[in-house]
């Protein structure tokens, strides 16, 4: 006969500890799924380049400043070169004033007009016609001169502290960006680093098939890009052109103006001073240095290309739609499709 004695029931422990077990992987299943996976390879590539994008933006804007810095720090030392001379020269006229004045205090007949320059600022009281009465025609000219040396001398001061504060400002912004830049790339560093060897090996792969527009081949070696049979409106932007061919191969390092490293407005300045034309250093101001060129079917080899909305690069025309220009960090001056990045306009210099 069978039996029907009732299965044996767990005991409570025993269904606690099952239970615990259970939660716990819930638990340990639900945090590996909260965990940040590791990063995809195309998502790196894209905030990597973003980043890159930023840096170069926060580069031109620090050449910007650069210039500003150089151009007021030469004004400045120009003004303070006008005091210093000034001044000694202010010494000498009031030294020969001083020389007759002892001469007449010897004598007994010392001008008071002349007395009361000696012991203070004449300005006020040479603008009482009575005074300069009192005076001979000698020494009213004497203090006119005086007085209009420092004036101008004062004039000139105001300038210099004026211009040295707009010194002490443009260095806290050369400043600012330089620590924007040097953050974008660390951070761009980071994030490459959390690719395989192998991975960052296929990124470059990838960079420089797309720079040769598609083509298999390395993206730097000038005789595998065909160039056409286009030629330079200009000598000069022929020679810049030349120049630059100089430079394939050379890495683009930001705020560098060559002749081994360069950014991009830093290889068309030097490209153009090497065939006798000096250009701005800013690539927006690169913008206003020629007749622009809208259509991209009337670029002619040499003249400067104007990319994105902000206008941060620029490169020169190549010919057969291909620009020359130092990308971005971690390549190289290479030739590059001109649709690879939203074109603006060219400026024929």
């Amino acid at each position: 006969m069978a039996s029907h004695r009732r299965p044996k029931q767990p005991s409570r422990t025993r269904v606690t500890v099952l239970t615990a077990t259970a939660a716990a992987a819930v638990a340990l299943s639900s945090q590996a799924a909260q965990a940040d996976p590791k990063p995809v390879k195309k998502d790196v590539k894209a905030e990597v380049d973003k980043l890159y994008e930023q840096a170069e933006q926060a580069t031109e804007k620090y050449n910007g400043a650069k210039e500003d810095q150089d151009k007021l720090q030469k004004e400045v030392e120009g003004l303070q070169d006008k005091v210093a001379r000034g001044q000694s020269e202010l010494n000498q006229l009031r030294k020969g004033l001083g020389v007759v004045a002892s001469g007449q205090y010897r004598s007994g007949s010392i001008d008071a007009s002349v007395q009361l320059f000696l012991s203070g600022d004449p300005d006020t009281y040479l603008d009482k016609a009575a005074t300069l009465e009192q005076l001979s025609g000698k020494q009213a000219e004497q203090l006119k001169v005086i007085a209009d040396k420092q004036r101008r001398l004062a004039q000139q001061r105001a300038e210099a502290a004026g211009k040295i504060k707009d010194l002490t400002d443009t260095r806290k912004a050369l400043g600012d960006k330089k620590d924007e830049v040097k953050g974008k790339l660390a951070k761009a560093q980071e994030l490459l680093n959390t690719l395989t060897e192998k991975e960052r090996a296929e990124l470059k792969a990838e960079d420089d098939k797309r720079a040769s527009g598609g083509d298999d081949r390395s993206s730097r070696a000038d005789d595998r890009v065909d160039l056409g049979k286009e030629t330079a409106a200009s000598g000069r932007g022929a020679e810049a052109l030349a120049a630059a061919k100089t430079r394939i191969g050379m890495p683009y390092v930001w705020s560098a103006t060559g002749p081994y490293s360069f950014d991009c407005s830093g290889l068309t300045s030097w490209a153009y001073k090497q065939a006798g034309q000096t250009i701005s250093r800013m690539s927006q101001d690169q913008a206003n240095d020629g007749t622009r060129i809208s259509s991209q079917s009337a670029l002619k080899p040499g003249d400067l290309v104007i990319f994105y909305s902000d206008l941060h690069h620029v490169g020169l025309y190549a010919g057969n739609g291909q620009v020359l220009h130092a990308p971005k960090p971690g390549a190289s001056v290479r030739y590059e499709s001109i649709g690879n990045m939203p074109f603006m306009f060219g400026v024929r210099v």
